[in-house]
């Protein structure tokens, strides 16, 4: 089976994208290469930041890898928080809880609360790049539901759910995720290489 990097610190990326590739390439951590650096992101577009890890990781280590980045673009907020979203809220660091509490102030006096999870992937194996794109359309909730997921899934309710993304088991949300569209895409252009 073929192996790949996913170019990324964060645990609940690294187990959702296990779960959806697993029996298809095996998935390592930057652990595994002992990789500990500070990758940069801070290019204006998901897909160029997903591009600049990917790279960094390819660059520096040799070895075929991916990365993502997500964004969550909401309609009235002029497709904000979008690529700064897991540096929507002021301060250092990528606070969820101050993020979601930022989020649902922003949308108290707005009606539209239609919203998309957008994840780009950037894959680069035996020197050439490539993106897949995965989204999932759905509304912000007035309110914080449920305990599983990570980020702003506790308000984030799919198109077509009564269920927020935080109320759903990993196979639910996985099915029909952003981030499970953009992984399935990486397979299928995995398994044509």
């Amino acid at each position: 089976m073929k192996s790949i990097v996913f170019a990324t610190n964060n645990a609940h990326k690294l187990a959702e994208a296990r779960a959806i590739l697993a029996g298809m390439v095996e998935v390592k951590s930057l652990a595994d290469i002992d990789c500990h650096d500070d990758i940069p992101e801070t290019a204006p577009t998901l897909e160029g930041n997903a591009l600049m890890k990917a790279r960094w990781i390819n660059e520096r280590y040799g070895v075929d890898c991916f990365a993502d980045d997500t964004g969550l673009e909401v309609d009235s907020l002029g497709g904000a928080p979008g690529v700064r979203s897991a540096r929507y809220a002021p301060g250092a660091g990528h606070d969820s809880a101050a993020n979601m509490k930022l989020l649902l102030e922003n949308l108290l006096d707005k009606k539209d609360r239609n919203a998309r999870f957008i994840t780009v992937v950037a894959v680069i194996t035996d020197g050439v790049e490539a993106t897949v794109e995965g989204k999932c359309e759905g509304i912000i909730t007035k309110e914080p539901s449920g305990m599983s997921g990570f980020g702003y899934d506790p308000v984030f309710q799919p198109e077509g759910e009564s269920r927020t993304f935080a109320e759903m088991s990993e196979a639910e949300k996985n099915a029909i995720s952003h981030r499970g569209e953009a992984m399935r895409r990486l397979a299928e252009y995995l398994d044509r290489m």
